[in-house]
């Protein structure tokens, strides 16, 4: 089965290829596949963007697609930046220090304690077919929002979201050990049976 990672997202597609590396599935791109598609995410939730995406990319390509939504929420911001993780403040998708900045600055004027400082990344993986079918799996992680940005990995809010089990943020960890324990990482491990019957179905 050929699967189309709807994302042009560099880390999203390196993520999810080396987790997906050992199923019997051939992984391609829309980049790879010519698809210039770029559907406005109007979804109030990560399970109707994550949908939203999956059955365009499905429809214009012809293939089974893969495409999820995800993002952080902090408990003191009452669930922000949520669906808005990617452009949280208005600032451009490829500004990951000015969001990370608003965040740490939007706690810091709340004076919490570290224990108030809960949150947790959300991903929603939606699988579609061409036909519209769709399935769903989920994965999320808990920590806490560090007091500054820490580590040179991962991507997005990774520097400033830290484990408390690891002593580290997300961007602290070896790229191994994030896939294993990252909300991506697990949504993705939940959608291998999924994959798996979807595949069986194909052949």
């Amino acid at each position: 089965m050929k699967l189309l990672i709807g994302s042009n997202n560099h880390h999203k597609i390196g993520e999810f290829s080396q987790i997906f590396a050992d199923l019997p599935v051939e992984i391609t791109f829309l980049e790879k596949e010519g698809i210039t598609l770029d559907p406005e995410e109007t979804g109030r939730t990560f399970e109707e963007n994550a949908i939203l995406k999956a059955k365009a990319f499905a429809e214009v390509s012809g293939l089974v697609t893969l495409a999820d939504d995800s993002g952080l929420e902090v408990d003191a911001l009452n669930g922000e930046p949520g669906v808005y993780s990617a452009r949280y403040g208005g600032k451009a998708k490829d500004d990951h220090a000015g969001r990370n900045r608003l965040v740490l600055a939007k706690l810091a004027d709340l004076n919490l304690q570290d224990a108030a400082r809960t949150a947790r990344f959300r991903c929603v993986i939606a699988i579609a077919s061409p036909s519209g079918e769709v399935q769903l799996a989920e994965g999320a992680v808990e920590g806490v929002i560090a007091h500054q940005a820490m580590g040179d990995g991962g991507f997005g809010y990774d520097p400033i979201f830290y484990l408390p089990e690891f002593g580290k943020t997300l961007a602290q960890l070896p790229a191994e050990t994030k896939n294993k324990i990252s909300h991506r990482g697990r949504a993705a491990r939940a959608a291998v049976p999924l994959l798996l019957n979807w595949n069986s179905r194909s052949d």
